[in-house]
């Protein structure tokens, strides 16, 4: 289990029967950015990983 794990877990438990839009979500990863600039890279890593799942390019 990665550390990561752990917090994977508790959104799932916490938030897991929620419904949220996409715009929700990017102004909640641009919130956490502002208050924690030291994630920028790798959070801009996750949002261009999600925009992108659908790409065949990418395979």
């Amino acid at each position: 289990m990665y550390f990561t794990d752990r917090g994977i877990e508790e959104l799932a438990q916490r938030r897991g029967g929620e419904e949220v839009t996409l715009d929700w979500l990017a102004e909640q990863l641009r919130t956490f950015v502002d208050l924690n600039p030291d994630f920028e890279v790798p959070v801009e890593r996750l949002a261009t990983w999600l925009a992108r799942l659908d790409d065949e390019d990418d395979e």
